[in-house]
């Protein structure tokens, strides 16, 4: 096994909406403290004593859901919790059995190290490293940038170029509006591209948002102005260097972890959305060859017929843009890297990170814009080594202090365009890669108190995040096993998951 995907069974209706109150009533008072206008929040947000509910015999939770008796508010005056005390308690948990765990907690108002185990040693990080890919990403690129996809007119008139702007979670069919993949769809593009060529589009807004280009003035008008054939190129030269990181194992690849990285892709260039197994080798061209069907769809009607074939080719510069077609924002697209753990969009944010602070949309770009990133935010790259953006390549390494301050930033630093990765750490027992953990008798603390980026692989597993103890203090931890059995590699993840919840629980005041 090289990387996760959370599966999103949820522990019943009941459970399920409380601990998503519970986390987003987490997540607010974060912001609340990150900002500096917090007062002692415990009795508007949670009267003590919590009242208990009557609940109906039919809406009790299953007996093997984790049974939530309410999380403490987030307070400005809560203790801050005693090192030695918070050493004992977690110490005598993070047993993994094989191999060795790093870690390291702070304290998330003051910044101090409550508790180091090796926490400044390099370590690997696995998918851990996705908390700088989306923090380089935020702090260029920014929260609400989105990515445009469009159609330009090719170098002769019967030819259109698809321009890839480094949306890979296209959609083939109709563009989604509420949806991060598929916001943009390949069938709305067609659709948009069809009525600015024929003249039939009614000169408003496009699905995508965006005004059209027939009511600009950019595209042709009417019937007579086209061929009889198109041809239609793909331009998905945005991306350079190679496709495929040399630092990545062919049997990751084959096994479908990651495919040749490209500027568009339809799924986060996988064959369906959240399908496992091997990926598309050229998914750049799939998404070339579903604009494609679809205009032919569209354009038959007009007489128009659509050449069979994609072939490869640069627009012309300054091309006069027919339709487009735009994607989720930076921030939704980020959350998803996150709470999936999807290395391909990884990847393809690092290039764009990259791309936006003026370097090169490629591996050794993305490479120097979490490095740059580092610096910005923490001061240094003291604790990074990196070969990739998502943390498939086991050249990487992380000190557990550096991902911590990484969360700790997010929560609680100066810039606030962090905040938007918060949305992405999935939930303890809830959802995206932690759905399935905490569920426990020895970590049902943790469950819907815990948001924290995952990390697998064969000998290492990583848990990064925050959570507000019980007696009020916001911690970021962040605890890293490496040279794990892989055969045994669960008695890592279960001692990490009883560290943290007992870190919830803990006031720790010796």
């Amino acid at each position: 096994m090289t990387s996760e995907r959370g599966g999103r069974t949820l522990r019943g209706s009941l459970w399920a909406l409380i601990a998503s109150a519970l986390a987003v009533a987490v997540l607010a008072a974060v912001g609340m403290l990150s900002s500096g206008a917090a007062t002692d929040v415990h009795g508007q947000l949670f009267p003590d004593p919590t009242p208990t509910a009557t609940t109906p015999a039919w809406l009790v939770p299953p007996s093997s859901a984790p049974s939530l008796a309410g999380a403490t508010p987030l307070s400005t005056t809560a203790p801050e919790p005693d090192s030695a005390a918070l050493s004992k308690e977690l110490d005598a948990r993070l047993v993994p059995g094989s191999g060795s765990v790093a870690g390291t907690v702070l304290d998330g108002a003051t910044g101090q190290t409550l508790y180091s185990r090796s926490g400044e040693q390099p370590s690997i990080p696995a998918s851990n490293l996705k908390l700088l890919t989306a923090s380089a990403v935020l702090t260029t690129l920014g929260p609400d940038a989105t990515l445009t996809t469009k159609v330009v007119r090719g170098a002769d008139p019967g030819t259109l170029v698809l321009v890839g702007g480094g949306d890979v979670m296209l959609g083939a069919g109709a563009s989604q509006p509420g949806a991060v993949m598929g916001r943009a769809g390949m069938a709305t593009l067609a659709a948009e591209t069809a009525a600015a060529l024929t003249g039939t589009h009614d000169g408003g807004a496009s699905p995508s948002g965006a005004p059209s280009p027939a009511a600009s003035g950019t595209a042709a008008s009417g019937p007579a102005a086209l061929p009889s054939t198109l041809t239609i190129r793909l331009d998905d030269t945005l991306f350079t260097g190679p496709a495929l990181n040399p630092a990545w194992a062919t049997e990751d690849v084959d096994a479908g972890e990651m495919a040749p990285i490209y500027a568009l892709a339809l799924n986060a260039g996988r064959s369906a959305p959240g399908a496992n197994g091997p990926r598309p080798k050229d998914s750049a061209m799939d998404a070339a060859n579903a604009f494609r069907a679809e205009l032919a769809k569209d354009l038959a009607a007009s007489g128009v017929k659509v050449a069979d074939g994609v072939g490869r080719a640069a627009a012309p510069s300054g091309a006069a843009e027919v339709a487009s077609v735009r994607s989720a924002t930076i921030a939704e697209q980020a959350g998803y890297a996150l709470r999936e753990s999807d290395n391909y969009a990884a990847e393809v944010l690092g290039r764009l990170a990259s791309h936006a602070a003026g370097g090169p949309a490629s591996n050794d770009g993305a490479v120097a814009a979490l490095k740059a990133a580092a610096t910005r935010i923490l001061g240094s790259t003291d604790g990074f080594q990196l070969s990739d953006a998502c943390g498939l390549a086991i050249a990487d390494r992380a000190a557990p202090a550096a991902l911590a301050g990484l969360v700790r930033a997010m929560t609680s630093g100066p810039d606030a365009r962090l905040r938007a990765a918060l949305d992405g750490l999935p939930v303890a027992a809830l959802d995206g890669t932690l759905a399935g953990r905490f569920g426990g008798t020895t970590t049902a603390g943790g469950a819907g108190v815990v948001r924290a980026k995952t990390g697998t692989l064969n000998t290492v597993t990583a848990l990064s995040g925050y959570l507000v103890d019980a007696d009020g203090r916001l911690l970021v931890f962040s605890f890293v096993a490496n040279g794990l059995d892989p055969a045994a590699r669960q008695q890592a993840v279960a001692a990490i998951d009883a560290g943290v919840a007992a870190l919830a629980g803990c006031g720790c005041r010796g």
